[in-house]
């Protein structure tokens, strides 16, 4: 509380000071002040007057809490005993609602509000809680309201969690990055001969940085009376965000893989899809002399995989401890995201946003084989950015909840280092 009474007094010292500046200049130049510095200074003397007023509310705050101390002092109650048995801010149980209180210490400059604020996010620093503080512009979202929310159910990121993460500049729309097309040389050389040279050349690789962005507009009766509104929305918008992301990154995976190998069968089987995997990490390494270190594919084709039997009606795919002969491995159990199971030693990843609407009859997935390290993805710090509530609607008694975040992502420094199998092969699995 101390060091919000502070801020609040460096921000009045600093209007007084702009004031006394654009008077001062008035003086020193022996004219009378414009129009328009007449006023802002006025402006500058009404924000000073409303610090004013904030200061002597949080300073009588401040006594009252010095003055709580020293009781406690005098009767020697143990503080910290005291601070762990009071009961948390914002819980189901109480009346206070954290959605309401944030918009009014922004908006309605409400000291019980702000003081509610700030001691919500003492009591998240002492707890240790990783909400995410950045994404909600500094402010702390409750614990329970994450817990226990039941969003809409989404894909999420499992791809975009594996690419390999850049901090965002801070400014600008475009990232450029040199690409070299044409390669110096080297040759055995004779005595006296001339030395092999082949000037290099480059392209520019230009990125441009994407919003993801989506918004919901809160009625101030659902926030004042209702109940788990206010979670329900927050954690829908961020989760609709990551979903958003991840989509758009395996859209530009598909778009730009250098290697497609066709995978045509009428009546598809994993002993025949198996070699296509295969041919898939040789085109690679032979064409980006490198290893690839995944597999992504859609749930429903990991399915197939661990569905396949073979003669005696055993899996193929099986636990890595009892493999023979296996045509994939795993722990036993399909996990979303990284699913435990690997197929030539590389780690099966299964993300919903892989599409299934694509090829002939639209019903046919795609798998990716790639190299990690080659698939970047550049996001602001702590994105979702921000949650922002703006009078946008005041004449309803709506409030805006915004949500967004700055990215730009690409597979193409080098397009080889990933490759995608496709066709009639991996149509809709019958089970």
């Amino acid at each position: 509380m101390r060091k919000y009474t502070d801020q609040l007094s460096e921000k009045r010292d600093a209007a007084l000071a702009h004031a006394e500046q654009i008077t001062q200049i008035a003086i020193t130049e022996e004219r009378d002040l414009t129009k328009d510095e007449d006023t802002a200074v006025a402006t500058v003397l009404d924000e000073v007057r409303e610090l004013d007023e904030q200061i002597t509310r949080h300073a009588e705050l401040e006594a009252r809490a010095a003055a709580a101390v020293e009781v406690r002092k005098e009767k020697h109650v143990d503080v910290a005993t005291v601070v762990k048995s009071e009961p948390r801010t914002y819980t189901r149980q109480s009346s206070n609602n954290f959605l309401a209180d944030a918009y009014a210490s922004q908006f309605q400059a409400d000291a019980d509000a702000s003081q509610r604020i700030t001691r919500h996010m003492t009591e998240e620093r002492i707890e240790r809680r990783a909400v995410g503080t950045g994404a909600f512009a500094g402010l702390v979202v409750p614990q329970y309201l994450t817990d226990l929310a039941a969003p809409l159910a989404r894909a999420g990121r499992p791809y975009a969690d594996i690419m390999r993460k850049h901090p965002l500049p801070d400014s600008g729309m475009t990232l450029n990055i040199s690409k070299v097309t044409t390669g110096s040389s080297t040759a055995a050389q004779s005595e006296n001969a001339g030395v092999s040279e082949t000037n290099m050349d480059d392209t520019l690789l230009t990125l441009n940085v994407f919003t993801v962005a989506g918004q919901q507009t809160v009625s101030r009766q659902a926030i004042d009376r209702g109940t788990g509104i206010d979670q329900i929305v927050m954690e829908d918008l961020v989760r609709s965000y990551h979903t958003t992301l991840d989509a758009a990154t395996v859209a530009d995976l598909t778009s730009v893989a250098g290697i497609t190998v066709s995978y045509t069968d009428a009546n598809p089987t994993v002993a025949e899809m198996y070699p296509k995997v295969a041919d898939a990490v040789q085109q690679i390494q032979t064409a980006y002399f490198g290893n690839p270190d995944y597999i992504l594919m859609h749930p429903r084709r990991l399915a197939f995989l661990l569905a396949a039997v073979d003669g005696q009606s055993r899996p193929l795919a099986v636990p890595t401890p009892y493999a023979m002969n296996a045509v994939a491995t795993g722990n036993g159990s399909a996990i979303y995201g990284n699913s435990g199971y690997q197929m030539m030693g590389l780690p099966i990843i299964t993300d919903a946003n892989v599409l299934t609407n694509t090829g002939v009859g639209t019903n046919q997935d795609t798998i990716y084989i790639g190299v990690s390290s080659e698939a970047h993805l550049w996001e602001a710090a702590n994105s979702p950015l921000m949650l922002r509530f703006d009078q946008t609607s005041a004449a309803s008694l709506g409030i805006l909840v915004v949500v967004f975040g700055y990215n730009t992502y690409t597979h193409n420094r080098y397009p080889n280092a990933f490759a995608k199998i496709t066709g009639t092969g991996l149509v809709a699995p019958a089970f």
